[in-house]
């Protein structure tokens, strides 16, 4: 049984970051995260025995077209497809078409939206099969199992909807009881693991992993991925351990970044920095993850990840008003925010900030507080890259069920088009959309203050360095260009 994991080309104002991503943005310049997910759902298919077929025709660059000459070619029995709220109404018309002419090839959907809203993708296109929740690797090789064996779709495992003659069924709501440490390391020759990166330090290999799924705090309001994982779950540190090694010694990494919506800290993280340095890891690999400030309050701790290689931390400030991190349930104060930046800064450690802007009840005075923020810790050398996003509200959020319940709307809630970070879709109470995009271009500008700029060139030791100053400055021209489009 031949199945295709599938990210095909859309239609759209540049590169789509969907592959794994938490927020959608269409990109001027193309930066592809490696779906760990999905890539373990392939290499869980291939040692079963199915012919798991992996094409990504986003990370490849290709055309629509390009993407159904494929199918032709490999007419699968299977396809699956990860999708978004701004994307999924391109998926949708991609099923009607795939079951329009090959109506024997099985359709299956993945992904927050379509774990939100089901049975509005079941009503708005021919889709067989929608996989719920974050482990739909293993909820695949349940499926292709049943179908291989003409098992009835009933036994399938929770989680799964599916159409049974002309109805709709449901084996119930998901469930995250999946032992991670089970899992096989994930093929990365399958998966094509050289096509993904974003702004690494080392030449390659680079590669992503995921400790765990998904954030050990999981509680913000806005985070779509807290649909996909609702509880937290992490491998032992000795398993992921032997998945660094794995990754060392069989596929030669040089640097590693770890996708995990929070990578687990504690006893869990102080063990992991242990190991890595006792087995010498911390020689061979840059490592870097996604962070919290909370975290950080300690100085012992950046200081003990620095020494177990790690490179870079991607901290969410989202905001400098406390009001508004209370109401995201961030679990974090502004305070902590400067401290962790200078704690991590102080160790040896770049900071890289994701900073929101756009949130409904947040004023322009209270944009310039966080504008005012994250230009401080830029400037001061405490944070080394940012990265701005217009809030979106997805569905399955309470974020996005506020917003319903209180009519934020700037636009009809159904037009999941327009959920694309272009422009924003909650009203602001004294900015227009276009002032939110403009803001988010302002934090892009931080890069470009002469004090900023000095002292990255101060850093700069080497060529490695100077290259990778230099990829740094095509990205924020990238995110400038991506906020100004409507200029």
């Amino acid at each position: 049984m031949k199945i295709m994991i599938a990210y095909p080309a859309l239609e759209g104002k540049g590169s789509p970051m969907l592959t794994q991503n938490r927020q959608f943005q269409w990109y001027h310049v193309g930066s592809y995260i490696y779906p760990v997910v999905s890539a373990t759902a392939a290499t869980l298919l291939k040692e079963d025995g199915f012919e798991p077929v992996w094409y990504d025709g986003i990370a490849r660059r290709h055309t629509p077209e390009q993407f159904w000459r494929m199918l032709t070619a490999e007419r699968p029995h299977l396809i699956v497809m990860e999708s978004k709220t701004p994307v999924i109404r391109q998926h949708w018309k991609m099923i009607r078409k795939i079951k329009s002419q090959y109506p024997e090839i099985i359709t299956v959907l993945t992904g927050d939206h379509v774990t939100a809203l089901p049975v509005e993708t079941m009503e708005h296109c021919p889709v067989d099969i929608i996989l719920t929740g974050g482990d739909y690797d293993l909820l695949l090789l349940e499926v292709c199992r049943a179908y291989s064996d003409n098992r009835s779709p009933s036994k399938l495992p929770p989680g799964v909807w599916y159409r049974e003659g002309a109805s709709v069924r449901t084996t119930g709501p998901f469930q995250l009881n999946h032992d991670l440490n089970a899992l096989p390391f994930i093929d990365r020759t399958l998966t094509q693991a050289y096509r993904y990166g974003e702004k690494w330090k080392r030449k390659t290999p680079f590669y992503y992993t995921m400790a765990g799924r998904d954030c050990s705090w999981g509680k913000c309001t806005f985070c779509a991925w807290t649909t996909l994982y609702p509880t937290f779950r992490a491998k032992t540190v000795s398993r992921f351990m032997e998945e660094i090694g794995h990754l060392i010694e069989a596929d030669k990494a040089r640097e590693i970044f770890d996708d995990t919506g929070t990578f687990p800290g504690g006893n869990w993280l102080r063990q992991f920095c242990e190991n890595m340095i006792d087995r010498g890891y911390n020689r061979r690999v840059l490592f870097s993850c996604n962070f919290r400030f909370d975290l950080l309050r300690d100085e012992d701790v950046p200081r003990l990840m620095k020494k177990a290689g790690f490179r870079k931390i991607k901290v969410g400030l989202e905001s400098a008003n406390q009001a508004t991190l209370d109401r995201l349930k961030k679990g974090i104060r502004v305070s902590d925010i400067v401290k962790g930046c200078k704690n991590a800064a102080k160790a040896g450690l770049d900071v890289h900030l994701t900073v929101m802007v756009g949130f409904p009840w947040e004023t322009r005075r209270n944009a310039e507080n966080t504008l005012n923020l994250a230009r401080y810790l830029m400037d001061r050398g405490y944070a080394e890259m940012l990265q701005a996003t217009v809030t979106v509200p997805y569905p399955g959020t309470p974020l996005y069920q506020e917003a319903m319940d209180k009519g934020w709307f700037a636009c009809d809630p159904l037009d999941y088009d327009r959920f694309d970070m272009d422009e924003a879709v909650l009203k602001m109470p004294d900015m227009t959309g276009q002032e939110v995009s403009d803001y988010a271009q302002k934090l892009y500008r931080s890069f470009l203050s002469p004090r900023f700029i000095l002292m990255r060139l101060l850093k700069t030791r080497n060529l490695a360095d100077m290259d990778y100053l230099i990829r740094g400055a095509r990205a924020v021209i990238g995110h400038l260009l991506d906020f100004g489009r409507n200029r």
